[in-house]
């Protein structure tokens, strides 16, 4: 006859199967008994190229050495970011890439090295992991033929200290490091974005003005010299080459209102949009409520995005009526351009309104498209009303 206890003083952890433990709890196992090699491997290189970089950093040799043994220091930290994440499921961010002026030389490399503290953390992580590494992987091997039931108790312990420092040494230390990693993309955009928009220039040039002014040329050498022989003719290419002239001026004025028209610069977004709205082949409403005048830079990219949106909505909406409102929130710009047309618009897939959104990202905009098959389409935009470089990158204007 057995009997049992109700009053809860001989309460105990269920005990697992002897082979039934959680997939995790085999992975914990195996990241602590690789704690020892990975912790040999990562102390006894950052001993050396400490040990040297710093013996030797009187002559020559000692300061690029230290500059190449942080480089390696990361690689090394990256090694362990990825074996915590495929073991211990930790998810951390990967630090900034180390930045330098590219034309700086090789003493500004060597600065940069020389300072970069995630190589510097990364060797604190590798002298502390050694006797941890140690302490974690005795304790385990023990507990695999000694104290098997407490096992995953004990292994789970062991590794959440393994992700506290993980996440505390090898993780991007703040949000300036975090902020660089978004800069750097930013600055691919710009340029990529930049580099577009010469192209798409030096293309319109070329296709349009230029070979416009090159065929004016020519008619007026043989208008020169039909003067004599036939003025009537010459007369008529004359008045032709005129012809040709007004058209070229006319393209050159329409390729400089796309890169900066001179109404945005004289009066503003409100006349600059109703400019554009007026050139859609679709009727456009619009409400610009602006106390004063963004940043000439943000004030542009309003323009050129509004200017984008509605090409769209001529060309592929079918849209009867369209709006653009514009007003200020906050230190926000909010742009908001609706329609009523078939909808299905999307960002992605390398559309126009991709790039949209690339380019408003690098100024900290946003890009939202709410458009629905059948419609209508509401396309959202915000931007900073001030540029970053007038407060400096990161930093909230006061």
């Amino acid at each position: 006859m057995t009997s049992s206890s109700s009053d809860g003083g001989d309460e105990r952890l269920p005990r697992p199967p002897a082979f039934g433990f959680p997939r995790q709890t085999w992975r914990e196992i195996a990241h602590l008994l690789a704690n020892l090699p990975m912790g040999i491997l990562g102390f006894v290189y950052a001993l050396i190229w400490l040990v040297l970089g710093l013996g030797l950093a009187i002559t020559v040799v000692g300061l690029p050495l230290l500059a190449l043994g942080l480089r390696g220091s990361r690689l090394y930290g990256a090694l362990e970011r990825r074996r915590a994440r495929a073991l211990l499921t930790v998810r951390v961010d990967e630090p900034s890439r180390l930045w330098h002026p590219a034309d700086g030389g090789f003493f500004t490399w060597l600065w940069a090295r020389l300072r970069d503290p995630v190589g510097w953390r990364t060797a604190l992580y590798s002298f502390l992991r050694l006797p941890w590494a140690v302490l974690t992987f005795c304790l385990t091997l023990v507990c695999l033929f000694v104290a098997w039931p407490v096992l995953p108790w004990i292994a789970r312990g062991l590794t959440n200290a393994d992700r506290a420092m993980v996440r505390g040494l090898l993780s991007p230390s703040d949000e300036l490091e975090r902020r660089i990693a978004e800069l750097e993309s930013d600055r691919g955009t710009v340029v990529d974005t930049a580099a577009a928009d010469l192209r798409r220039i030096e293309r319109d040039l070329h296709d349009g003005a230029q070979a416009r002014l090159v065929a004016l040329a020519m008619g007026l050498g043989l208008a020169k010299e039909k003067v004599l022989e036939d003025p009537g003719a010459a007369a008529a290419m004359v008045d032709e080459a005129h012809g040709e002239v007004k058209l070229a001026l006319q393209e050159l004025r329409d390729l400089a209102r796309g890169i900066h028209p001179a109404v945005l610069t004289d009066r503003g977004l409100d006349a600059a949009l109703s400019s554009v709205a007026a050139r859609c082949t679709v009727p456009v409403r619009v409400s610009v409520d602006l106390p004063e005048r963004p940043a000439a830079a943000i004030e542009g990219i309003a323009y050129f995005t509004v200017s984008e949106l509605l090409q769209n909505i001529s060309k592929h909406s079918g849209a009867r009526t369209a709006s653009v409102e514009v007003r200020r929130t906050d230190e926000r710009l909010l742009i908001q351009v609706r329609d009523d047309g078939r909808g299905g618009a999307s960002p992605g897939g390398g559309s126009g309104l991709a790039g949209l959104a690339e380019r408003l990202g690098s100024v900290d905009g946003l890009f939202v498209v709410d458009s629905p098959v059948g419609g209508p389409t509401a396309v959202t935009a915000e931007l900073p009303w001030r540029d970053r470089e007038a407060v400096g990158p990161g930093l909230p204007r006061r």
